[in-house]
């Protein structure tokens, strides 16, 4: 049977992708913990959150994205079996990842006083700032993570990331219950607490990565002796020029979302925490597609190596395919617990902010059918987007989701995302249109670029 050569490859796609999906859940679900905690605390502090992660989210897209870079080429060099190179190449990317890290940090700070230009709710602003102070010396840390993890995925070594994730999501989650709520003699610090939670939880993970990596056998070669640095304009041309591309394809899709913030802050603190409750659901499904997409980016970029190029479609597409399986489910549980999943972020039993809520459960149970909708397309535009890169095909992507998300998306949520039209429905209506694009286009991209390469091949 024809769809058994590509579902026989579903086993090792999820023995490579599943680690990735845990550390990624990971990552998502100390916002998810955040969100559930200060959720306790009342609806304008859930906004606050919402509100500085979204400059988060853009810095982080930025950094998470440049980062990418690491991995096609690490997996490229390692299927070649040259560990000179992979080892000049993942020292070049964690110097870059530092100095990236930094000016990000930078960026957000700078970029603080912007809340107050943008017609948000002002008891929003004021407990977003004190949050966004902490988190954004945390996203240093971050980007050092993903320069770390990107290797470590490139050698195929998806483990260690996951278990320094999830380590850091369970001293994040004894942080945040301590200092959130002033447990065991710490004041109570409420959304402050969550960010300093946050903040050590990083610096936590960088630390214990690093530790594993020089423990496992095939990566101690390439992070002993780090110190010892020489400059490569040739690999640092590389990495910037693989790099900047992907952070900017990334930046215009998290940049989107982050916009549906600042809409949804346009309408009301309520439906300002309604689309922050959907985001951060949504964000939970997504981080199984970009395991895939990872996936498809270490397995792309060994068969480019290899030079194995029927293999290499075989492949990409048994990613496709897996990743349609799961979004179908994923949608199912949207579209069936809609009603459900948004009490799971707020004290239903608040008799003081009782009407406050209902609304939130309300607008947030109408956008996770958006959500449902949208999980088919999110899912096969991030796993093209992790395809390509391990083609290392990044400058016609960029154009792609610029198109999609600015060009199309972005418009469609503006005109419908007004209280006077469909309101926050509306700005997940560009959402969605966005989304679609961007998977239909990444898709005939690579299906032309890796035919060619077949056909050059057995020419």
């Amino acid at each position: 049977m024809v769809l058994t050569q590509y579902t026989k490859e579903f086993k090792y796609n999820w023995r490579l992708a599943s680690p990735v999906m845990l550390g990624m859940l990971g990552h998502t679900f100390v916002s998810f913990v955040d969100n559930i905690m200060v959720g306790q605390l009342g609806t304008a502090e859930l906004a606050a959150v919402s509100l500085g992660n979204s400059f988060m989210f853009i810095a982080m897209s930025i950094g998470i994205g440049f980062s990418t870079a690491i991995t096609p080429l690490i997996a490229e060099s390692d299927a070649a079996g040259n560990k000179p190179y992979g080892r000049n190449l993942f020292k070049h990317g964690l110097v870059l990842t530092t100095i990236l890290g930094l000016l990000l940090c930078t960026m957000v700070l700078v970029a603080k006083p912007l809340m107050h230009l943008m017609k948000q709710p002002k008891e929003v602003v004021q407990l977003a700032i004190p949050y966004l102070n902490i988190v954004a010396v945390s996203l240093i840390f971050l980007v050092i993570f993903q320069g770390f993890k990107q290797f470590s995925d490139g050698l195929s070594l998806t483990k260690p990331p996951m278990f320094a994730t999830l380590l850091a999501n369970v001293i994040n989650i004894i942080l945040n219950y301590v200092l959130i709520f002033g447990k065991f003699g710490f004041p109570e610090m409420g959304i402050v607490g969550a960010g300093i939670g946050t903040l050590i939880s990083r610096i936590i993970m960088v630390m214990y990565l690093w530790l594993l990596l020089d423990r496992y056998q095939k990566s101690k070669y390439y992070v002993e002796k780090l110190r010892h640095f020489n400059f490569d304009k040739g690999i640092t041309k590389k990495l910037i020029n693989l790099g900047t591309p992907s952070s900017m394809q990334m930046f215009f899709e998290v940049a989107i979302f982050t916009a549906a913030i600042w809409l949804s802050g346009l309408l009301g603190k309520n439906p300002q925490a309604a689309n922050q409750i959907a985001l951060n659901l949504s964000s939970m499904t997504f981080m199984v597609a970009t395991g895939l997409s990872v996936a498809a980016m270490v397995r792309v970029g060994n068969q480019k190596g290899l030079r194995d190029y029927p293999e290499l479609r075989r492949i990409a597409f048994s990613l496709f395919l897996m990743g349609l399986l799961f979004a179908i489910v994923f949608a199912l549980i949207f579209y069936l617990g809609h009603n459900i999943l948004p009490h799971l972020y707020l004290d239903m039993k608040d008799v003081a902010n009782q009407s406050d809520n209902m609304e939130v459960i309300a607008i947030a149970s109408n956008l996770l059918i958006a959500a449902a909708i949208f999980q088919i397309s999110d899912s096969l535009q991030v796993i093209g987007l992790g395809a390509l890169r391990g083609l290392q095909d990044v400058k016609i992507p960029t154009i792609i989701t610029f198109i999609s998300y600015w060009i199309i998306g972005f418009p469609i949520s503006f005109y419908f995302g007004k209280e006077d039209r469909f309101g926050s429905f509306g700005i997940w209506m560009g959402l969605l249109a966005g989304l679609t694009a961007a998977a239909i286009l990444l898709f005939i991209r690579f299906n032309k670029l890796s035919n060619n390469l077949k056909t050059q091949q057995s020419i």
